[in-house]
């Protein structure tokens, strides 16, 4: 069901070095970053190699909203995931596309629950 978790710090650098060294023993090291203006996206993985927890920079806009993003079956799901988000009228991050960025096959669409947080459905398949 959770596919990763985003936790906005007021250091990203301290906030994954802080995981990683509290849970070495769960096989917690750094996976991947992306520099950004404001500092470091750091994903942290466990011994699978998957990035599931992230830490950025906070956020200057009023509140801190948590990034939560659920395992979709299917690219058509997340597409339906976000046909059901914009009819129950939330506020549309990102329509669903891939990202490169992150890899070939993530296919994701980001949109805001009722309280602010940053919601996405992703699906994860090999790149077409």
């Amino acid at each position: 069901m959770i596919d990763h978790l985003g936790l906005q710090t007021a250091d990203s650098e301290a906030a994954a070095g802080f995981y990683v060294r509290v849970f070495a023993a769960c096989g917690v090291r750094e996976f991947m970053r992306h520099d950004t203006p404001h500092g470091p996206v750091i994903g942290l993985a466990g011994p699978d190699g998957q990035p599931q927890l992230w830490v950025s920079p906070r956020e200057d806009t009023g509140h801190r909203p948590v990034h939560l993003a659920l395992a979709a079956p299917s690219r058509e799901a997340v597409d339906d995931v976000f046909a059901a988000a914009r009819a129950a009228g939330a506020e549309i991050l990102h329509e669903p596309r891939v990202w490169p960025e992150y890899h070939p096959g993530y296919y994701g669409a980001f949109f805001r629950d009722p309280d602010g947080n940053n919601v996405e459905a992703v699906h994860h398949s090999p790149p077409s």
